[in-house]
């Protein structure tokens, strides 16, 4: 964690030191490893085979433009073979040049592993549809339709980010989530009216947060066993609500009325960023809402420093007069509001009515989102917006009929999360503090 010239924590910097000169110190005193360089060596070696010399022979096509938008783009149209053998030609590049920092006792900068990833992606991408019996598919929708698949995953990522900044693992957020998605679809049924619903799910995901928070803070039980009972508990209690009392009038408790996109004009007819940005449900606007408010609140205010240091060092913290336990409490309770409002989405924007377990493991994917962002809400964001890509991808390449097994694609997004906290994008190291009960001595 970052300090600044207040913080509690061992190894604060000297007044009038500057915050950059912290962190270059801290990274030049991290060891460089071969784990980097190694993983992106071999990365780059497979698809200098598989999407260079084994390539497809025919044109991949991309679609950016759609009939709603305000100008039409022509589609873009990239020979698979030759695309493929340029794109790995440059992640060989770059994994050299990770090598040679190596040999010099650096470590890889940020932007190399983050810039073998991208061109690593699009390097499959027109592997993958160059190799189809149609080798066409819309940009716009891909990204579009990837964007719509992880809302529920950001939301949770945000959870489990506000959650272990203050020290408190959040395995429940699948429980959170199942939560937020049950209530938003009963009282949105009852009053007929999607806001109160959104309202209500925050509210149960911040009752299952705090059933989370009194075990673990107050009576010091496993936080990962109190999450894994929650979320069981969670799952059972909806699941036999629902069969008692959701299917026995469903016109009265499972039929909510949905949240309709927001469309602003104009804006929403860019291609491609149009649709993402500007023609969302409520739910959808305020996933980036979140996403700015939280990194804000975490590293720009005297709040979030607070959080940081309760996460980073609480003996520290508490010495300054912060009460930890407390601080801990309610940033649990507020990451299992958000996390409440992103299971509204299933059953507010994405389906009309509850089912048994909607939320389908996305808690899951969403802690392996935080974890791959590296504990920071925006690379928890665009970690979840790659696993909504991979989702996505997973049902169109079945579409297009692609030789790749959709069973490949429906693992990638934890094959990537591997890769994530083994180092491929530096080191991931949680608070020093996360799953570390305080107790006041």
């Amino acid at each position: 964690m970052s300090t600044t010239a207040t913080s509690p924590l061992p190894g604060k910097r000297e007044p009038g030191t500057p915050r950059a000169a912290d962190q270059s110190l801290a990274v030049s005193a991290r060891p460089a490893t071969w784990k980097t360089p190694a993983m992106l060596g071999v990365l780059g070696l497979a698809a200098f085979i598989f999407f260079g010399l084994m390539g497809p022979n025919q044109t991949a096509k991309f679609g950016i433009s759609t009939a709603g938008d305000f100008f039409q783009l022509p589609a873009l149209e990239v020979p698979a073979f030759l695309g493929g053998m340029v794109l790995s030609l440059i992640l060989l590049g770059l994994a050299a040049y990770a090598v040679f920092l190596k040999t010099k006792d650096q470590s890889a900068p940020t932007w190399l592993p983050i810039t073998f990833t991208v061109v690593f992606a699009a390097a499959f991408l027109i592997w993958v549809v160059g190799g189809a019996r149609t080798p066409s598919i819309s940009l716009a929708g891909l990204i579009a339709g990837s964007v719509t698949l992880a809302v529920p995953l950001v939301f949770g990522s945000l959870s489990g980010v506000l959650c272990e900044r203050v020290g408190v693992v959040n395995i429940a957020i699948e429980g959170q989530l199942l939560g937020g998605a049950f209530t938003a679809a009963m009282v949105a049924s009852m009053t007929r009216s999607p806001l109160l619903g959104l309202v209500a799910a925050a509210v149960a995901g911040a009752v299952v947060s705090m059933v989370l928070a009194f075990f673990s803070i107050k009576y010091l039980v496993n936080q990962i066993i109190v999450g894994v009972v929650l979320n069981v508990l969670v799952s059972g209690l909806t699941g036999f609500l629902f069969s008692t009392v959701m299917q026995a009038n469903k016109a009265q408790f499972n039929s909510p009325p949905g949240l309709d996109n927001i469309e602003i004009p104009v804006l929403s007819g860019i291609p491609i960023i149009g649709p993402i940005l500007f023609k969302q449900s409520l739910v959808g606007y305020l996933m980036y809402v979140a996403v700015l408010v939280v990194w804000v609140g975490l590293f720009k205010t005297k709040w979030g420093l607070r959080v940081r240091a309760v996460g980073e060092h609480p003996q520290a913290a508490d010495t300054m007069g912060i009460k930890v336990n407390a601080t801990r409490f309610w940033n649990v309770t507020l990451g299992g509001a958000i996390a409440g409002i992103g299971g509204s989405f299933f059953t507010l924007v994405a389906i009309d009515s509850f089912t048994k377990e909607i939320s389908g493991g996305r808690g899951f994917i969403a802690l392996a989102a935080l974890i791959f962002g590296r504990w920071n809400p925006i690379g928890a964001f665009f970690a979840a917006l790659l696993f909504g890509f991979a989702d996505n991808l997973q049902s169109i390449v079945t579409i297009i009929g692609t030789p790749v097994p959709s069973q490949f694609m429906a693992m990638l997004p934890y094959l990537v999360t591997v890769l994530a906290v083994a180092g491929l994008v530096g080191r991931s190291r949680p608070p020093a503090a996360s799953g570390i009960p305080y107790v006041k001595g």
